[in-house]
């Protein structure tokens, strides 16, 4: 084991009984061994301080280690923000973690037949939690307050991974992504469910080519406030989708609003918005980019300037004063998309003032990154 992670292994222990994370902003980030090489595989979810008027300013402050066959991938918070689930790429099971008290205990929830799992969302409506199963191409239907197992909801589009749920319309988008066994075949549809029944409603293609188009949709995003609701939905070929609700038929209509790659840029992941929502703030992986958009008139995105930050940018989270947003650069521990560190980019100025080099140097990846649970933070990832 390297020196350096062997002597936070040593350390981190104490950190937070010691109240270094008291003062500051802390994030978890699920880290794991960096690069093709995993003979000595590490997995587990890591705390971090960010403030960087902290005195341990990008230092970890604990860890929680996980099975290196886990394969940890995202964290998703209830809507109580007492529990926080992660989902696992190589096994068919949810980590539920009780993160109302520190050290955060877990326990473990089989779900048979779901293979790669992905996103988890929530109905508060259905008292229901949503796995998607990329590689099994289902949904696993649970309870939310037991975490039992209820149904698994069989796709008619491949490659289930994004998720977003409106209690209000009574509606769920599902994307179609990509095969995790094949990653040149890529998905084109968003798929509409009713999470009161579990019916696919219907289905819709995200791409002007013809099909197969290899649009890649990878995510799906209801515009917080707006009504009619709106969904931003992002494509792996770089582009931006809308989804706006018609009331009248009671149905989405999809439009392309934004082109990604007419910048350069590839792997369009994630959506993000400012706690005023005059903002959107959208990463793309290939070559790794932040991208802001004023959204005054969310249905006409503006795009404002795009910043590099390193290889793989995916998720992100912002400072306490919403000045600043911390970027995470690592997409599926690909090559040349997995830099590991977490770049720190002023909202105002659109310009890097920083990189958080702390699990790039110590030989390992992060694969997201949220802020703890107290925060005031409504983003799922």
């Amino acid at each position: 084991m390297h020196s350096y992670v062997r002597n936070i292994l040593a350390t981190s222990a104490l950190a937070l009984a010691t109240g270094a994370a008291a003062a500051g902003q802390t994030a978890l980030v699920l880290y794991e061994t960096k690069g093709a090489d995993q003979t000595r595989r590490q997995d587990g979810i890591a705390f971090i301080e960010l403030d960087p008027a902290a005195p341990d300013y990008g230092q970890i402050l604990a860890q929680i280690p996980l099975p290196p066959a886990f394969h940890s991938h995202h964290i998703f918070y209830n809507p109580a923000r007492d529990r926080a689930y992660v989902t696992s790429l190589a096994t068919p099971e949810l980590r539920v973690f009780d993160v109302s008290t520190f050290p955060y205990r877990y326990h473990s929830v089989e779900v048979t037949g779901c293979e790669v799992g992905e996103d988890v969302s929530f109905s508060q409506a259905q008292g229901k939690w949503y796995l998607t199963c990329m590689g099994s191409s289902v949904v696993i239907v649970g309870d939310a307050d037991t975490d039992e197992v209820l149904e698994t909801l069989v796709m008619p589009a491949p490659w289930p991974h994004g998720i977003a749920t409106h209690d209000g319309i009574d509606r769920q988008l599902v994307t179609s992504t990509v095969n995790p066994s094949d990653p040149s075949e890529w998905g084109e549809e968003i798929i509409v469910l009713q999470p009161s029944t579990g019916a696919v409603l219907s289905t819709h293609k995200v791409s002007k080519k013809p099909s197969p188009s290899g649009a890649g949709p990878v995510e799906a995003f209801f515009v917080p406030g707006v009504e009619p609701p709106l969904v931003y939905i992002t494509n792996m070929e770089g582009s931006l989708w809308l989804a706006e609700w018609q009331s009248a038929t009671t149905s989405f209509a999809f439009r392309e609003a934004f082109r990604f790659d007419e910048l350069g840029q590839g792997m369009t992941l994630e959506v993000y918005f400012s706690a005023d929502g005059d903002r959107a703030y959208i990463t793309s992986a290939n070559p790794g980019h932040l991208n802001a958009f004023d959204i005054t008139e969310p249905r006409a995105p503006k795009h404002l300037w795009a910043v590099e930050t390193a290889g793989g940018a995916h998720h992100l989270v912002f400072s306490e004063d919403g000045s600043r947003a911390y970027v995470q650069n690592s997409l599926l521990n690909i090559d040349g998309m997995n830099d590991g560190s977490i770049s720190v980019v002023d909202l105002q100025t659109g310009k890097k003032i920083d990189s958080i080099d702390t699990f790039k140097n110590a030989g390992l990846t992060i694969n997201t990154i949220v802020l703890t649970p107290e925060a005031e933070d409504f983003h799922s990832h």
